[in-house]
């Protein structure tokens, strides 16, 4: 039972709604347009909201979306069926009134479709209904049994077909040189040859007897020609003699003269040597099939006149203008080709190869259908709507504004508490210290919380940082107030004990931003996992971010995924706290492979939110969008 159909175009105008068991499709569709139409994640023709499956399908021709949603728990087969049949019979009746392009026309149009709907999505119903099952097929069925068994039978010394077949098929490639193929004349004559005092022969024995009868009926007289040609020509016996030079310059030009012999002013012509061309052996010691076309042919072919080959010139480029100029709906085997090229470009610069795979299909959904511009081709056309969209992904829902947000969290005299997560060695203390650094900057004071109790130098790290970023920021340029301070338990003890005094501590000497550091640990390793996520639940952070490098390809969909997963499965809240931005390190290290960037932001539509390009503290970014798709783009 479908719980609602809709019909909508990309403007927003609900052109026709079927109500079934669901009271309203608002929420569902409107999750639709911004997580998946909106950021241009149309890969998938399938979008889960809750206890709802949502099925799509996009008509980019008239700029139209077919959104059909059912129970998620339910197993309908027929609904691919059903978006097909409704989307060709609507786009079919309703031609007319689309075509026309205006709000006003379709908001004055009548879209009575309530009947026709249930005639499909009956139609569609019987046709999925469970079918009697088909009965085992027997032996006599089979192709084996139709064979003799004779063909079956396989005597000493005498090879398999197939496999005698593809030793030629080899031997072929091997030697160079091709069967040439029997005409339907030929076949009599095969016949007669093919048995020899009563023993049939194997193809390759009447093969190897054709062509040496071929050879012995033209190529006789050949080789008489080769041979006397050869024997004609005198041998010097004997070194041949030194070239002399003179010393003031040649004493005699004719001895110089190394040019081919004229007659009657034209180039005397050397006999072929090469008894292979004339034989119909071509480059590679191919052999070609044989000619049958007539002498006036290859005179035609091998002299074409002047006219002709001034018209084929002028009929090329005219076709060559007409398909600038005339406008194409795009197809997937037009484009087939440019996406398999774009897929494999984004592979090489470090994008996911499943991420490179939605993208391109996500591209081809969205330029299916639609009519190409004037002087724009298909790859221009495809390469652009990739772009577009990876612009669109790197740019985030919900932007996250720290500075803003911190403020906000000042009038309500609380910390804002910041909270990292990652991989062993991605840099998360350098990159805190740099957040710290800039935080700083921005006039707000510190409290850097060392909850990484794991590894041995993490306290000594975040110390020396601390006392680095004192001597930069020391209390007397800001009133006497201490402006960063690290708040340490040692090693050993339980990370969100340690977190959750640090915040006391912040909120009771007035500090403005609480930076958490935590150990860093696998994607896999689940009593690390289980840590963490205890620690997001008992603190309840306000920014949760995870720190990745721009290094890694596959893997980080593998880490941001199971990050997310780890969190969600051992939290105990109802609404578990999942990752909300990413900064990604190491940025200057990849030159142009920033495809990390597209795979992080994809599979987690969370905001890049800052990008370490360095050592120093100084040496922290914001992502800019256009920038990093201009660098992934680049050949």
């Amino acid at each position: 039972m479908l719980d609602f159909f809709t019909i909508f175009s990309k403007g927003g105008l609900v052109l026709w709604c079927f109500q079934g068991v669901s009271d309203s499709c608002t929420g569902p569709v409107n999750a639709l347009i911004r997580s998946v139409l909106l950021q241009e994640r149309g890969g998938n023709n399938s979008f889960t909201h809750e206890a709802l499956t949502l099925k799509y399908k996009l008509d980019n021709q008239f700029e139209l979306v077919f959104v059909v949603g059912f129970q998620k728990i339910l197993t309908l087969t027929y609904v691919d069926k059903l978006i097909d049949d409704v989307h060709r019979l609507f786009r079919d009746k309703y031609r007319t009134e689309i075509q026309q392009q205006s709000a006003l026309s379709l908001l004055n149009g009548t879209f009575d479709f309530q009947n026709d709907f249930l005639r499909l999505l009956r139609e569609a119903e019987e046709s999925s209904k469970v079918r009697a099952p088909t009965t085992m097929k027997k032996f006599e069925d089979s192709e084996k049994a139709k064979k003799p068994v004779r063909s079956m039978i396989e005597t000493r010394g005498e090879k398999p077909k197939e496999k005698a077949k593809n030793k030629k098929n080899k031997g072929g490639k091997k030697e160079g040189f091709d069967v040439p193929s029997a005409t339907s004349k030929t076949v009599p004559a095969e016949k007669s040859v093919g048995a020899e005092n009563g023993v049939e022969l194997s193809k390759e024995e009447l093969i190897r007897r054709k062509r040496e009868e071929f050879i012995q009926k033209h190529g006789k007289g050949l080789d008489k020609a080769s041979k006397s040609t050869k024997s004609d020509a005198p041998k010097e016996k004997g070194k041949k003699a030194p070239r002399v030079w003179a010393l003031g310059g040649c004493a005699n030009k004719e001895d110089l003269d190394y040019s081919a012999p004229t007659t009657n002013g034209s180039p005397e012509v050397a006999p072929p040597e090469d008894i292979n061309l004339i034989r119909g052996t071509g480059p590679g010691g191919q052999l070609q099939d044989l000619d049958c076309s007539s002498s006036d042919d290859e005179g035609a072919a091998q002299n074409p006149s002047k006219p002709s080959a001034t018209k084929g010139t002028l009929g090329g480029m005219f076709g060559m203008l007409k398909g600038l100029v005339s406008s194409k709906s795009l197809s997937r085997e037009d484009m087939e080709s440019v996406l398999d090229k774009m897929r494999d470009h984004l592979i090489a610069k470090n994008v996911a190869a499943d991420i490179a795979v939605q993208l391109c299909e996500s591209v081809a959904n969205k330029l299916e259908g639609k009519v190409m511009g004037t002087f724009s081709t298909v790859t221009s056309t495809v390469k652009q709507a990739l772009q577009e969209s990876l612009v669109q992904i790197l740019q985030p829902q919900r932007r996250v504004d720290m500075l803003r947000d911190i403020m906000d969290a000042q009038r309500r005299q609380r910390p804002y508490v910041v909270t990292f997560c990652g991989v062993n060695g991605v840099g998360k203390s350098t990159n805190l210290a740099k957040i710290s650094f800039w935080l700083l900057e921005n006039g707000f004071s510190v409290l850097i919380a060392a909850c990484d109790t794991f590894r041995a130098g993490a306290v000594e790290q975040l110390r020396t940082h601390t006392r680095r970023l004192s001597a930069l920021h020391p209390p007397e340029n800001h009133g006497g107030r201490t402006m960063v301070h690290l708040f340490e338990k040692g090693y050993g003890k339980d990370a969100a004990g340690i977190a959750m005094e640090a915040i006391a501590f912040a909120r009771n000497q007035g500090f403005d931003v609480v930076l958490v550091d935590t150990a860093g640990r696998m994607q896999d390793n689940a009593p690390l996992m289980t840590a963490l996520a205890k620690l997001i639940t008992v603190n309840t952070p306000d920014l949760v971010l995870f720190v990745g490098e721009a290094l890694v390809g596959n893997e980080a969909v593998d880490q941001l995924v199971k990050f997310n997963r780890a969190l969600a499965d051992h939290s105990l809240a109802q609404t578990p706290r999942l990752i909300d931005g990413i900064v990604l390190t190491k940025f200057d290290t990849i030159d142009d492979k920033v495809g990390a960037a597209i795979s992080m932001t994809y599979i987690t539509s969370k905001p890049i939110v800052f990008v370490g390009t360095g050592q120093t503290y100084c040496d922290l970014r914001s992502l800019n969008a256009k920038a990093v798709v201009a660098a992934l783009m680049k050949a």
